[in-house]
């Protein structure tokens, strides 16, 4: 089972909660980090795709084996392309061949109970880039935004 030791969760949370960006690319995500409890809280979606495609890599760099940390970093760069505002086919077919692979690395360091449907959402989205367009027409964060302010 995978886990990190307390010092390892210290320094995670601690990354987040002296965490710089710009003004306008997430919230205020040092605000939502409990140091004591180790806990996020009061992060919208955005947030989490910010964490998820940007920080994530960052903040475990370092503290985690390669077979763990190279398919996070793999997921972290695959939703960084399809949320690319001009996207290129040619590239949505290598992702769309190599987040089942990316899943597959995951599921060999996970529990079985991790991985629900959510988990396996990834492999569709690439198609549905290629169907769709870029994401940034389709999303939902403008909407969210403007019901929790």
């Amino acid at each position: 089972m995978l886990t990190l030791s307390p010092e390892e969760k210290h320094k995670f949370f601690n990354f987040l909660k002296n965490l710089k960006v710009p003004d306008g690319f997430s919230s205020n995500i040092s605000q939502c980090v409990n140091l004591k409890d180790r806990k996020l809280s009061g992060l919208k979606s955005h947030d989490y795709h910010v964490i998820l495609q940007h920080l994530l890599p960052l903040a475990i760099r370092g503290m985690l084996c390669k077979s763990v940390l190279e398919p996070l970093i793999e997921l972290s760069i695959s939703f960084n392309m399809l949320r690319a505002k001009c996207l290129r086919v040619d590239e949505l077919e290598k992702i769309e061949g190599q987040i089942p692979i990316t899943l597959c690395k995951l599921e060999k360091v996970f529990i079985p109970a991790f991985f629900d449907i959510m988990v396996h959402l990834p492999i569709h989205l690439a198609n549905e880039a290629k169907i769709a367009g870029p994401i940034q027409y389709r999303w939902m964060y403008p909407v969210e935004r403007w019901y929790t302010s």
